[in-house]
């Protein structure tokens, strides 16, 4: 039966979905909406995401909350600064490369969604052995310390939690 319906509460979520947008409860629309419920979970059954882990050592997780939470309000700040600042501070900005340790999939996510959320910090790329992590730095002053910071401060509770 799974291998048939690999998502039944999917299935029977179109199928509601399906009658419901078209305003009827016909038999010519069940059908369609049966083959409909069908055929999307099964020829997507191999797009599905890497399954969900158990939570892990919720204490760090609490701890690595509360460590982004104060980074993202201080870099708000930080970053205003700059925007609001004299033209030739904001020409402090580039790219650099962080190596990572880390490399389970929900750990490199999470990674992702900390240093895109905080201002100033965006993901560029990710290299193909997952090794290497292309950032772009608002206020690029020094390297080694941004290195250290995203190691020490998220990598290394990451890993803990997913690794």
């Amino acid at each position: 039966m799974k291998r048939w319906l690999p998502f039944p509460l999917i299935s029977a979520f179109l199928l509601a979905m399906w009658l419901l947008l078209n305003e009827t409860v016909a038999p010519g629309h069940w059908l369609l909406g049966v083959a409909f419920a069908w055929a999307v979970p099964y020829f997507t059954r191999q797009m599905q995401p890497v399954r969900a882990l158990k939570v892990r050592r919720p204490l760090i997780i609490a701890q690595l909350f509360c460590v982004v939470l104060f980074d993202i309000c201080r870099s708000c700040i930080a970053v205003s600064l700059v925007i609001l600042g004299p033209a030739k501070r904001r020409q402090n900005s580039g790219f650099m490369t962080v190596p990572l340790d880390i490399q389970a999939p929900h750990g490199l996510a999470a990674l992702a969604c900390i240093l895109c959320c905080t201002p100033g910090t965006v993901w560029v790329e990710l290299s193909a052995d997952r090794r290497q992590l292309m950032l772009h730095i608002l206020d690029l002053h020094d390297e080694e310390w941004w290195t250290h910071t995203i190691k020490q401060r998220y990598e290394t509770p990451l890993r803990m939690i997913f690794e």
